[in-house]
């Protein structure tokens, strides 16, 4: 009877440590499911995905340290209120810094190369903990999505400026501060509006750039400085009042006399530029230019007229408040 009695004993005790086992297995279990799921909630607290050109990126909510890899990045961010820690910008030969427009903003901001060949290198030792940039940079995407969250804005030219500082907006969570933006710009459209009144009603502007290796690049109404003419009411020649997919196109010399104007905008980005705008001066053809004739040629900064962000669109008003009022 006491050999019956162990064994039914010893089957009870194996019985409910099986299911001491079970219980103590199921609640490991349910522990690492719960600190999974918190571990997913802490991430969508902290950060948000967003989709951009070259896939999906949570990106933080605050970010304190930005980079920002394109001479217009770094102006929407700045017009936004975030100040990033370093930026690449547009360079050649003569220029290591950062667009005139933009030298005292930037003040403090770590250049980090070209826009079309950021240094990794210095990207790496500022620590970003995000990066805005733009789609001419998705080769090296991998790369930088290594070092932070990096999100790359689909770039289809300056005429898509408004689109850009959008997607700047949106993923700095910076909506309101956008608006405001906004409201600021169309504040200095309708100032100048109603400074210029109908002086130039019936007169045409004419934009133009000189390159090396480019020649003669027409702005059309499309363009970035042609979208600012645009909203403010000024004409445009003839040749250059349409659409085009790039927003300019080239001429030759032979046809300088096609995009002739009032008034003619010329910007220019370096010495090879202004070379080329010294020669054209001595060709037959420039004195025969209206603009010319009544002296109403303006000289301006290519990297200001082609900024393509809203700073830079502030800038290309002053030089109309400057040129169209303000100029004798």
């Amino acid at each position: 009877m006491k050999k019956f009695l162990k064994k039914i004993y010893a089957q009870f005790m194996w019985l409910t440590l099986s299911i001491l086992m079970v219980i103590a297995i199921a609640a490991c279990s349910n522990t690492f499911v719960d600190k999974s799921e918190n571990l997913a909630l802490i991430k969508l607290a902290s950060c948000r995905v967003i989709q951009h050109s070259v896939g999906k990126t949570c990106i933080p909510h605050h970010p304190k340290r930005l980079a920002t890899l394109s001479q217009f990045t770094l102006a929407n961010a700045i017009v936004l209120g975030v100040k990033p820690i370093g930026s690449a910008s547009a360079l050649n030969y003569e220029q290591d810094d950062f667009p005139a427009y933009l030298k005292d903003r930037a003040e403090g901001i770590e250049l980090l190369g070209e826009q079309s060949n950021p240094n990794l290198e210095k990207i790496v030792r500022l620590k970003p903990d995000l990066i805005l940039g733009w789609e001419p940079l998705r080769k090296i995407y991998p790369l930088l999505s290594q070092i932070s969250p990096t999100a790359l804005d689909k770039w289809r030219g300056p005429q898509f400026w408004r689109e850009h500082f959008n997607f700047v907006a949106e993923a700095l969570g910076k909506e309101e501060a956008a608006k405001k933006a906004w409201s600021h710009y169309y504040q200095r459209i309708e100032q100048l509006k109603i400074a210029l009144g109908n002086r130039y009603k019936d007169k045409t502007i004419s934009i133009i750039s000189v390159n090396d290796g480019r020649g003669i690049v027409v702005d059309t109404k499309n363009s970035f400085a042609g979208s600012v003419i645009d909203d403010i009411g000024l004409q445009r020649s003839k040749s250059q009042n349409i659409i085009t997919p790039r927003g300019r196109f080239s001429i030759s010399e032979e046809k300088l006399g096609e995009i002739d104007g009032d008034i003619l905008f010329i910007s220019i980005f370096d010495s090879r530029g202004r070379k080329i705008f010294e020669k054209l001066q001595e060709k037959p053809l420039w004195q025969t230019l209206k603009a010319v004739q009544q002296k109403n040629v303006y000289l301006v900064e290519q990297l200001t007229w082609g900024g393509a962000n809203l700073l830079a669109a502030d800038a290309v008003i002053d030089d109309l408040f400057k040129y169209l009022i303000n100029t004798p």
